[in-house]
């Protein structure tokens, strides 16, 4: 270490010079110091490396209240610049929020469209379809009848076989329809036997088939 280089690394703009005063007492400290420690105690070098550190650390304290400010005022920078980012940042979060949610209203909105279409396209059975539906369903033999139960008790949880009633919305059983005018049932679990006249005494309320 020597001044020219820390003349160098006081101009240097290139990022690599001293980030903070203290950083430049610390060298010429260093230059004395090694002075003293490789020339003997009574050699002019020594002795002139002595006393110039001690003019230094007495120039030094008179300068150390301002760098102590510069260096308040540099923490009190370097937090302000801290917490403008961390605002800037959950600034960009708010508003990334907000764009998401606006993104996800549209969605829900062509959901809810998307399911206005569907409810459109799949509408209720009309009173002929549904009495069309319940005179093929006593056309239906024991095996078919008993299949037709299965597919209206996959389709509806609240359906019950085994009830001395049995309520069926026809307008749930759109799918059987054609299933059973065409006597292409689906394959499935098979229902008691005893279950098959109960279609036939079914209570269509609902629907008023019969």
């Amino acid at each position: 270490m020597d001044f020219s280089t820390i003349k160098n690394q006081m101009e240097a703009k290139d990022g690599t010079g001293y980030k903070i005063v203290r950083e430049i007492s610390a060298d010429v400290r260093l230059i004395f110091k090694n002075a003293m420690t490789y020339n003997e105690e009574r050699s002019d070098v020594h002795v002139m490396a002595k006393t110039l550190l001690a003019k230094f650390e007495e120039k030094w304290l008179l300068l150390l209240p301002k760098v102590v400010e510069e260096e308040k005022k540099r923490e009190e920078e370097e937090a302000q610049a801290r917490l403008d980012m961390q605002l800037a940042q959950e600034a960009a979060n708010v508003k990334m929020a907000r764009d998401i949610s606006h993104k996800l209203s549209e969605v829900d909105l062509h959901l809810e469209e998307l399911r206005e279409m569907v409810v459109q396209k799949c509408s209720k059975m009309s009173a002929e379809e549904k009495r069309k539906l319940g005179f093929d369903l006593s056309r239906l033999s024991p095996e078919d009848l008993n299949k037709a139960l299965e597919m209206i008790a996959q389709k509806n949880q609240n359906f019950q076989a085994t009830a001395e009633e049995v309520d069926i919305d026809m307008d749930a059983q759109v799918s059987i329809n054609q299933a059973v005018s065409n006597q292409n049932l689906g394959i499935g679990m098979t229902l008691p036997l005893k279950n098959l006249a109960l279609l036939l005494r079914t209570t269509l309320r609902r629907s008023k088939v019969f």
